[in-house]
């Protein structure tokens, strides 16, 4: 079928916790986002991530804190579509029968199967082979989010550890809530801050099955599958970019950023700031990643969306 995209208003609900974890009342909200057609049964929902400009790294009494994650610094982003979701085993399945680029990709890779579930155990250049796919299909330029512009939409104008507030639940996200043990000592806490205890559920979700997103309309952005990014691996923010581009010079060359956490990891790791790091050729059970494509001025606009 002829490749398609329609933008659309979308309307969401969020979610906010007091720092014990008790839900505040939720919020609506709508974003403008735009709906890629795949084939007549396989979509890709982009949201509209607004220009803006946000603090990036961590102050160092947050919990968790790590030198990576400073200093703070001032960034400004332009605007970008960005991925509602991380990208399905079904869009993944899709797009691997498209036309090569620069390399095949395994139509089945994720250890969790589930049609709706992100795809996993796909490497950063599989990743970035799938946007490319998307490029040449819609003619206009997919790509990985920078570091930056991952964490800005994650934030969604927050400045607490989590766009939830000062803790999180797994009622609200998929993640290790629970305290692991080692040696005879606690080395991965299952709460954060004054919030609850968890579940640990040790596996994917599908995604968006919580029903709450952050203040843009993006969801999961806190567990679930860690999350690739262009940039390469620096130690600090020392000298980083503060206009919202990937940083590939300098830095470690082999290893990129990933962000976001997941089923698989504390709360600590699941936080805004937080930053991994992975040689981009790892396939790890726990990683996937979306997309974000650059603005264009004259997509069609259509009723709201519910």
């Amino acid at each position: 079928m002829e490749p398609s995209s329609q933008s659309f208003i979308v309307q969401f609900e969020w979610q906010t916790l007091d720092s014990t974890g008790d839900r505040q009342p939720p919020q609506q909200s709508m974003s403008e986002a735009c709906r890629e057609t795949l084939t007549d049964a396989v979509s890709l929902t982009l949201i509209k991530i607004p220009p803006g400009h946000f603090e990036m790294g961590s102050p160092r009494a947050e919990i968790g804190w790590h030198p990576s994650q400073a200093p703070q610094h001032p960034v400004t982003i332009d605007a970008v579509w960005m991925g509602q979701y991380p990208v399905t085993q079904q869009q993944w399945e899709v797009v691997a029968r498209m036309a090569a680029v620069n390399l095949p990709l395994k139509p089945k890779p994720a250890c969790f199967s589930g049609s709706q579930r992100p795809v996993e155990q796909v490497s950063w250049d599989e990743a970035v082979e799938f946007c490319d796919r998307l490029t040449q299909y819609f003619g206009q330029i997919h790509r990985l989010p920078t570091e930056s512009e991952w964490e800005y939409a994650c934030r969604a104008k927050t400045t607490t550890p989590f766009h939830f507030g000062e803790t999180i639940t797994t009622d609200l996200a998929n993640y290790s809530g629970i305290d692991w043990e080692y040696g005879g000592k606690v080395c991965s806490k299952g709460a954060y801050g004054a919030g609850p205890m968890g579940i640990d559920r040790r596996e994917t979700t599908e995604v968006g099955s919580f029903k709450v997103a952050n203040a843009f309309g993006l969801y999961d952005m806190h567990g679930l599958v860690r999350e690739w990014c262009q940039d390469h691996w620096h130690d600090s923010y020392a000298a980083a970019p503060t206009d919202g581009r990937a940083w590939l010079s300098e830095g470690d060359s082999n290893l990129r950023v990933v962000r976001g956490g997941s089923w698989n990891s504390s709360p600590r790791t699941c936080r805004s700031a937080f930053r991994g790091k992975l040689d981009p050729a790892s396939q790890l059970y726990d990683v996937g990643f979306r997309v974000v494509r650059l603005i264009e001025p004259h997509l069609r606009s259509t009723p709201i969306c519910f």
